[in-house]
């Protein structure tokens, strides 16, 4: 009988102790620290670590694919993001590329800096396109392009890729719709690369990354972070936008003694939301009109831009904003306050402004209502108090 209480609770104590991990891994998951893990894709689940003093772990991405270098730790333990060190992959025996685009400085989207970017304006009629030529100083064999975009852009509508040599040109990817950030085609190699973009917002390219089969990683990149015993953690990375937790001082994680290596697979974030900054359903990468809330994506003209974000009288106020879409009045006059400008307010809504002789009338009613009453007070017959009323008789 002894033997079975002690089992049975011991199953207790276990199920208790998961259940109050459950509780508190699910308070951690929620506020702050939810929204800026739902931008990261992929994530390491690390775990509890076999260490007795505080260790600096190293966790490579060698065979890890990531469209921005962008990573956190997250602390199981505490509930809190700790300072982390990124060594983005070095390739020694990259091939340099330059790029050429028309009226702008093409290489800040080959700098590897995301602060950076080419921007191509929209015209005012019609969709933008934009021709991107690649010149590398010997062939570059690539099977993928990624585009990274600046925060709050869309991406470009359609997308060809193609190349250049002394028999012409070679269409590699005919024009395609864009719905992802990377674009896979068939292996290729070539040294003139040719990308044109067609666009229906401003376009503004951050990073335009050529993948380059035939050049070996001399170094893989990894992430450092300072561990303590006894804790567990996760590693998120690969974020679609900005996500930049508030975290402490950091040590220095540069130095390479006692650098604890562990390798983990990674995961695909089950708690991860793809950027939608208006809120309305739609991916940004993909939404015609991310400023403002358009899940129906309606597109009378089909010129790429959402209706609600287009300007059809080109008056320099958006459809969303402005109170007569179809007729140009930059000064948005609204005489009666109906939310119609009065250019296109076809009637009034003001009962006085359908019948300018109203205002009039009643002007005349209430001047009718002072002469009356006036005259009423001047028919009345005064009483004088010092004279008592006269009682009447009976014979009266």
């Amino acid at each position: 009988m002894t033997m079975r209480r002690q089992f049975a609770g011991a199953i207790i104590f276990v199920f208790a102790l998961v259940f109050s991990s459950s509780v508190a891994y699910a308070e951690i998951f929620e506020g702050n620290v939810l929204e800026i893990v739902s931008a990261y894709r992929q994530y390491k689940e690390i775990g509890s670590l076999p260490i007795r003093v505080p260790t600096v772990i190293q966790i490579p991405f060698n065979k890890d694919f990531m469209e921005r270098a962008d990573s956190t730790v997250l602390n199981l333990t505490t509930g809190k993001f700790e300072p982390s060190y990124f060594k983005q992959e070095s390739r020694a025996n990259l091939i340099p590329i330059t790029a050429q685009v028309p009226n702008g400085n093409g290489q800040y989207m080959l700098d590897d800096d995301i602060r950076t970017y080419v921007e191509f304006p929209l015209p005012e009629a019609g969709t933008g396109s934009v021709r991107i030529v690649l010149y590398s100083a010997r062939p570059i064999v690539s099977s993928k392009l990624t585009v990274l975009l600046d925060d709050y852009v869309a991406l470009p509508t359609q997308i060809k890729i193609s190349t250049e040599s002394t028999q012409g040109e070679i269409i590699i990817l005919a024009p395609t719709r864009m719905d992802g950030q990377t674009i896979r085609f068939p292996k290729t190699t070539s040294a003139i690369w040719v990308v044109t973009l067609w666009y229906a917002q401003p376009l503004r390219i951050t990073e335009l990354r050529l993948a380059q089969d035939n050049a070996p990683i001399a170094s893989g990149s990894h992430l450092r972070f300072l561990a303590q015993p006894d804790n567990q953690y996760e590693v998120y990375f690969d974020a679609d936008r900005p996500a930049l937790p508030k975290v402490g001082e950091i040590g220095n994680l540069t130095d390479d003694r006692d650098v604890l290596t562990i390798d983990r697979q990674a995961q695909k974030n089950p708690r991860y939301v793809i950027a939608d900054t208006d809120g309305d359903g739609i991916p940004n990468i993909l939404d015609n009109c991310l400023s403002v809330a358009n899940a129906d994506q309606k597109d009378a003209d089909g010129n790429g831009r959402g209706d609600l974000c287009d300007d059809f009288d080109r008056d320099g106020i958006p459809n969303a904003k402005d109170n007569c879409p179809n007729d140009p009045n930059v000064n948005q006059m609204d005489t009666d306050g109906d939310g119609i400008g009065d250019v296109c307010d076809k009637e009034e809504s003001r009962i006085t402004e359908r019948n300018a002789w109203l205002p009039w009338l009643g002007i005349g009613f209430a001047a009718l209502v002072l002469v009356g009453l006036f005259t009423a007070t001047a028919l009345m017959k005064p009483k004088n108090p010092d004279v008592p009323e006269k009682t009447p008789t009976a014979t009266e």
